[in-house]
């Protein structure tokens, strides 16, 4: 709204300053300091508030060192996460731009799912909370309106580059003897994969190859890869959502990543110098990103070991939303599996477990494990590790994952 604001008074009065919240870096920058503000201040009256509700959490005797001081600690804290971004989102960023409201209905989305599970947990004394069933139809739900409007909507564009010979045309970007001029916008469903050349796929070629003309059928591939990416990223936060402050740290560092590429992909002048897909108005998710960023760092200072507050599904779940959705956005979602790996060994983890666990018992009639306990972090808990060094360690995997994430990029 204060971007809105700010440029009426910039071109009515030419208020001096007001040009300022033309720039997207600089809405950025006050939007994660207003998070942090949000999260880190308002933060505390949300925690007395849930103590007040009695929303604190139950926890499972799983023989875990200091596991028995977590119980009563209160939940649903997700909700900090989602006024801390939200806010900040409504005040800096221009929201008719199409990214940003597809964003702003993830956190939504997401986040009254995950609220109607925590709900049913704690007030309704439902140790399931909502059934899975229910948690995927609003996970494919999501994933369907992504798709849709990733496909359909006229302001989701690329622009490619061609080269050409200097003084033929007129061009927007100059390098060397040669110059690079970008098409006119177009639709696309191409993406970025590492370790190929020119790092892109196009989704609309795993139909075409069969009939050229059926280009515009090609939603039926894109769609449920999207619901499948949707419903996969939000799980995987939710799982790794088991100790003080593992999911909120690992998230953040995947969503500064991302917002790094969001700023790379939407700027013309970036984009052509590193040779990455040009994606016109993705850079205003550079102000949404750096809330959510904002957000998860101050909800860190009250779910850092020992944790005051826990962001139950409210908040794992929107996170996982909103880290897939800006991954798609972004068209970098198949850097997800590099990029959040911790993510996905903590899945793996739970998935092998189940797996050989069912497989020796119906061969051999007795159980066994690969793990002590899973997901992951549970294992290295039982091995007598301390969460927090668990956690600073589960940090600096995912930055180094990070790091390679944005090094594949160059690998073609």
């Amino acid at each position: 709204m204060l971007y809105y604001l700010f440029k009426y008074l910039d071109e009515a009065y030419n208020l001096p300053g007001a040009g300022l919240f033309q720039f997207s870096t600089f809405r950025a920058a006050m939007a994660i300091l207003l998070s942090l503000a949000i999260s880190t201040i308002y933060g505390k009256r949300i925690i007395r508030f849930l103590q007040r509700k009695q929303m604190g959490e139950t926890i499972r005797d799983l023989g875990l060192a200091g596991q028995s001081e977590k119980a009563g600690t209160p939940t649903m804290g997700g909700l900090i996460i989602i006024l801390a971004t939200i806010v900040p989102v409504l005040l800096f960023a221009k929201l008719d731009n199409i990214y940003i409201i597809l964003l702003m209905i993830t956190t939504l989305w997401m986040g009254i799912i995950g609220f109607i599970d925590d709900y049913k947990k704690k007030m309704e004394k439902n140790k399931d909370g909502l059934a899975g069933r229910y948690k995927v139809i609003g996970q494919v739900g999501l994933g369907i309106i992504v798709g849709a409007t990733m496909f359909f909507h006229s302001d989701i564009t690329i622009k490619e580059e061609r080269k050409i010979t200097q003084g033929t045309e007129q061009v927007e970007v100059t390098e060397g003897p040669e110059i690079t001029q970008f098409e006119k916008e177009e639709k696309s469903l191409k993406t970025t994969i590492p370790f190929v050349k020119d790092n892109e796929l196009d989704y609309a070629k795993l139909l075409t190859w069969i009939n050229p003309n059926w280009t515009k059928y090609a939603w039926i591939i894109f769609i449920p890869i999207v619901i499948l990416i949707v419903t996969a990223v939000s799980n995987a936060a939710n799982l790794t959502d088991g100790i003080d402050g593992l999911a909120a740290g690992t998230s953040a560092i995947a969503v500064l990543t991302l917002g790094l590429f969001a700023f790379v992909s939407g700027n013309i002048i970036f984009s052509d110098y590193l040779n990455v897909m040009y994606i016109p108005r993705s850079g205003e998710m550079v102000v949404f990103i750096t809330a959510f960023v904002g957000a998860l760092i101050g909800f860190l200072w009250y779910n850092a070991y020992p944790a005051q507050v826990f962001m139950g599904d409210t908040g794992s779940l929107t996170i996982g939303g909103i880290i897939a959705v800006i991954a798609i956005a972004t068209r970098k979602e198949w850097l997800i599996p590099i990029l959040g790996g911790i993510f996905v060994m903590e899945n793996l983890s739970v998935i092998m477990q189940v797996s050989y666990f069912k497989y020796t018992k119906k061969k051999f009639g007795e159980g066994k494990r690969i793990f002590l306990m899973s997901p992951l972090h549970h294992h290295y808990q039982k091995k007598g590790i301390h969460e927090s060094k668990i956690v600073t360690r589960f940090w600096i995997v995912g930055i180094l994952l990070a790091i390679l994430t944005i090094v594949t990029l160059k690998i073609r």
